[in-house]
Parts: C-alpha cells; sequence; structure tokens
C-alpha cells in the first residue's frame, strides 16, 4: 500500500484498509502507549490500582494530575492516555453507576459498568466524524464479596485480568507481573506486587511518585504515601532474599 492509499484510510473511523486495519484506532492505541503507566491487581478479597504520576515541573501541583478515580463507593478506575478523553470515560462511568442506584437501589457491578463503557468507546470506532478515545482504562471493585478487574482500551473490548497494565511500558511490566503474580493476594501483598512490577521499569521510582487505592468490602479507599513507602521497603526486603 502506498501513502496516498495510507491517507485515504486514515481520515476516518468506519473505513477498513484492504489489509482489515483501522488506522485511527491504532493511534489511539499510541496515544495510550505514551501515557503514564497503571497497573492494577486482583487479590483474593481486593483490587489495588496504581499510577505513576510525575508533574512535568516543580510549579505543577501534583494533586491535580488525577490518574485514579472514584466511579461508586466500591468501584474504582485507573486512567492512561489523554487526560482528558479518560476523563470523560469516568464521567460516563459515574453516571452509570448513579443511574442505577437511582433506578434500583443497589451498587452497579464491575462487569456492569466495563461492558457499558466498552459499548460506549466502541461506538467512536464506526461512527464518521468522530475519532477513537485516546484513552485506556483499568475498572476494578468488589461486588457481592468478589473483586473483579477489568480492562478496556480504544477498540471497546473488555477483558478480565487477574493483574492488567495500560500506558507505557506495558510489555516489560505485564512480564514481572506474570512471574511474580500469585492468586488470593491479600492487599498487602497485591501492593507489593504492583510496586515491584512498577519498579521494574523505572528503578527510580520513589514513593512520592505513585497513587494508590484499594476497593475492598469496605469501599473504595486512597493510600498515603506513607504507606506506599511501606510496600517499597516491603519489596525491597523480597528482592533481597531472592
Amino acid at each position: 500500500m502506498n501513502g496516498n492509499d495510507r491517507q485515504a484510510y486514515d481520515r476516518g473511523t468506519s473505513l477498513y484498509s484492504p489489509d482489515g486495519r483501522i488506522y485511527q484506532v491504532e493511534y489511539a492505541r499510541e496515544a495510550v502507549a505514551r501515557g503514564a503507566p497503571a497497573v492494577a491487581v486482583r487479590g483474593g478479597d481486593a483490587v489495588v490500582l496504581a499510577a505513576v504520576v510525575k508533574a512535568r515541573s516543580s510549579l505543577q501541583v501534583e494533586d491535580s494530575v488525577e490518574k485514579l478515580h472514584k466511579l461508586d463507593e466500591h468501584l474504582g478506575a485507573a486512567t492512561a492516555g489523554h487526560a482528558a478523553d479518560g476523563r470523560q470515560l469516568v464521567d460516563f462511568a459515574r453516571r452509570a453507576a448513579q443511574r442505577e442506584r437511582l433506578r434500583y437501589g443497589e451498587p452497579i457491578s464491575s462487569e456492569a459498568v466495563a461492558t457499558g463503557l466498552a459499548d460506549h468507546v466502541q461506538e467512536y470506532t464506526q461512527s464518521g466524524g468522530t475519532r477513537p478515545f485516546g484513552a485506556a482504562l483499568l475498572v476494578g471493585g468488589v461486588h457481592d464479596g468478589e473483586p473483579a478487574l477489568y480492562a478496556l482500551g480504544p477498540e471497546g473490548v473488555p477483558e478480565t485480568w487477574r493483574a492488567a497494565v495500560i500506558g507505557a511500558d506495558s510489555t516489560g511490566i505485564r512480564e514481572r507481573l506474570e512471574e511474580t503474580y500469585t492468586e488470593a493476594l491479600d492487599a498487602d501483598a497485591a501492593l507489593t506486587t504492583v510496586v515491584d512490577a512498577l519498579r521494574e521499569s523505572d528503578d527510580e521510582l520513589t514513593p512520592a511518585d505513585l497513587v494508590v487505592a484499594v476497593v475492598d468490602e469496605d469501599g473504595y479507599g486512597r493510600l498515603d504515601t506513607e504507606t506506599v513507602a511501606t510496600a517499597f521497603d516491603d519489596d525491597e526486603l523480597a528482592e533481597g532474599e531472592r
């Protein structure tokens, strides 16, 4: 395919290229890959969400960079890619959770949120005059005592994971998770697993560079820097024993 032919298929999301590709979706995936990494691990009774947040300047207020989001009392999400696109998807998920409570008086399940988000995202891959969302999400929650973790990207496919990563350095981080993940982790062990995987891709990572949340039966809660630092200490101890 020459350059002119490719440009013809670049211009919209409603056209497949002759080799079955939708270039705008691929470009959206590249936008996600350029974002800071986010990792989630499903434990035996909780889901741990973490994202790397580094200020672009010493003048920037760190808390203004949002990578972790509370969707409902029992649901959280991490985003990577274009921040504005991620925020739009988070707002969509929050409205879905609110509607469920207003209509039925019950919390929405992680699966329902992930499926609804995926349907919404997929519509933007086949409609003229739109572009795909340049963001990916990890959605984690606890419903009826069971933790669940979903990942979805610009193509709009919800996938169930035990441990997942989105954003930059995904391949290396995922390989590390595959080496270290075990079933039925408690929240502390899941946090250490997350820290270990992220430090594999950035050995200069500090507790101040991470935002972490835990979703368990008590709901969604953010961890303070001191608690995250304890996980760094545990990871260094485990590394010394290996």
